[in-house]
């Protein structure tokens, strides 16, 4: 996954991050995208670092390792129990397009870390909305995924996803709610490919 910062936001702060996870499934395809590493370099302002994930589901850990790429120097070191099968958080969202027609109002829960932090996140199917987004108009199911509240992410906030309300699940649009400075971030499908 590739970020960029857009319009008036680029030329106040860049940012350019590469993102990039690898899963397996547990008890073959029962509980698919189980992380097995993860590497974020991100490129945000004068700031160039980079931060890896070992997830080990052996011993049920994961390590987390950053570096400042522009000193070399070793930032944060860390290592964290894990429960089993374990995603990061994009690994989450895509565990929830796999899992069964959701029951509005009743919440999933889903193993999440990001190799610093790790607990069951809990996720609720809300509401069926209709979203406007540049790639088109969708049917959707609205969940909210309690992330960001002090366990996995120091931020307090609110996360919202809208899957389309069909077979394929489509991820088409997610919003983060946080206070000052970030206030609310809205990530939209731009460009859809294959069938």
């Amino acid at each position: 996954m590739r970020l960029e910062s857009g319009g008036l936001v680029a030329s106040l702060f860049k940012v350019d991050d590469t993102y990039e996870a690898n899963y397996d499934s547990a008890d073959g395809d029962s509980m698919p995208f189980c992380a097995t590493s993860m590497r974020l370099e991100s490129m945000e302002g004068k700031r160039h670092h980079e931060a890896q994930v070992t997830y080990d589901r052996t011993s049920n850990r994961a390590h987390y390792i950053e570096h400042d790429l522009a000193t070399n120097e070793t930032l944060r070191e860390a290592t964290v129990d894990l429960p089993p099968c374990a995603s990061d958080t994009l690994g989450g969202l895509a565990r929830l397009r796999h899992l069964g027609v959701p029951v509005l109002g009743k919440p999933i829960e889903i193993p999440i870390s990001d190799g610093r932090h790790s607990a069951m996140v809990k996720v609720e199917p809300q509401e069926r909305e209709e979203v406007k987004v540049p790639v088109g108009t969708f049917k959707t199911i609205r969940y909210e995924a309690n992330l960001l509240n002090g366990v996995i992410y120091p931020r307090k906030g609110r996360v919202w996803i809208w899957f389309t309300d069909d077979a394929r699940k489509l991820p088409v649009q997610i919003r983060l709610r946080t206070g000052f400075p970030v206030g609310t971030v809205t990530l939209e499908l731009e460009k859809q490919e294959g069938p």
